[in-house]
């Protein structure tokens, strides 16, 4: 296991190319459970591949446990990686392919043997060692993958990319659970990149949120989801995403006209007469922050559209600020065309100054 450093790190792919990963800098603890979570073409891939080698960064440095490791490749990293397709050894058995580490290595076969039983049982895989790799279901040739990082014992981490994409969501929460129980069990170092906000807020103690090459936050579930950094935190994470209503300056207060929505201005956000160019503000609330109230609550709106899921349903109410969203218990008895009021729960409003958060 390895805490793994970023020091100034940075990628272009060409000299004078656009960053495809902008400069940054992050401490990952030893045995600590990460997520990189952006959409399709953010950097994640990018800064995963230069943490296991595939890729020499044009900027930066990369340190395991104080080490600049820039000069190895993967193998002396000592990283093991599972990705979205399993790379499984279609002509060896489940054992055999756990193993195939242990053999690169000379380990001694009583050894292998050992070690591969005891980590096949844990990952539930003892009643097929003999059996053709090639055999198994999707989530069991994630799970050799897995554990053909987890057999060795010198592993320094392990590096998941996208490996639940072909799991059914059944398979994915079951896999989800072992991940965590091995990362309790063996402190291994975990990184995963995934698109998915489930998976990286269910699995990671942090989830780093990436945007076009860039960290725009990092920071436990909670955190992300209480205080998201900027307006593509707050859409990316949850779901439904965050409600964001424009607001204007008026008395030194944040307000969005007809709603009776209103935050302090920061001292630093323009002047006396408002904000400067360029910071539009936005007020912004969670659908899980409102409640029902009276139809002559300040901020109300006509229903428009009403789904379920599960013991919950999503209202979504139109409202000349903008459409609002919220998430209340199945059974209000709303239909669409109904007027309802809202009211946001205190302290839960969030200011946005040029999509960044005040305060």
């Amino acid at each position: 296991m390895a805490e793994i450093r970023l020091e100034t790190l940075a990628h272009r792919y060409s000299p004078h190319g656009a960053y495809a990963l902008k400069p940054l800098d992050m401490t990952w603890r030893s045995g600590g459970t990460y997520a990189l979570l952006g959409p399709s073409g953010c950097g994640k891939s990018t800064m995963l591949n230069i943490i296991s080698g595939l890729i020499h960064p044009s900027e930066g440095r990369v340190l395991f446990d104080g080490r600049d490791v820039a000069a190895f490749d993967t193998g002396r990293r000592k990283i093991a990686q599972v990705f979205q397709v399993p790379v499984i050894y279609r002509s060896m058995t489940v054992g055999q392919n756990l193993g195939f580490p242990l053999v690169c290595q000379g380990a001694p076969a009583a050894h292998r043997r050992k070690r591969v039983e005891t980590i096949a049982d844990r990952l539930g895989l003892g009643a097929v060692l003999n059996r053709p790799a090639n055999a198994l279901t999707a989530d069991q040739k994630q799970l050799v993958s897995l554990g053909r990082g987890l057999v060795r014992e010198d592993v320094a981490a392990i590096l998941l990319d996208e490996p639940l994409t072909v799991i059914d969501p059944q398979q994915k929460f079951d896999l989800r659970r072992i991940l965590k129980e091995i990362n309790v069990e063996f402190g291994v170092t975990m990184v995963l990149v995934t698109h998915d906000q489930t998976e990286a807020m269910t699995f990671a103690e942090e989830v780093i949120v990436m945007n076009m090459g860039e960290v725009v936050q990092a920071g436990t579930p909670r955190e992300l989801f209480e205080h998201p950094a900027t307006r593509h935190v707050g859409s990316f994470i949850g779901a439904p995403a965050m409600n964001f209503l424009a607001a204007v300056a008026q008395d030194g207060q944040a307000m969005v006209p007809g709603t009776g929505l209103a935050l302090p201005l920061p001292a630093d956000v323009g002047s006396g007469s408002g904000p400067g160019p360029g910071e539009a503000l936005t007020l912004g609330f969670r659908p899980e922050h409102l409640q029902l109230a009276g139809k002559d609550a300040a901020l109300s709106g006509t229903v428009t559209r009403i789904w379920f899921e599960g013991l919950d349903e999503i209202i979504a109410l139109s409202h000349p600020a903008g459409e609002i969203r919220l998430r209340a218990p199945a059974g209000t008895g709303l239909s669409p065309g109904d007027h309802a009021g809202i009211v946001p729960e205190p302290g839960r409003l969030r200011l946005y100054v040029a999509d960044r958060l005040a305060g």
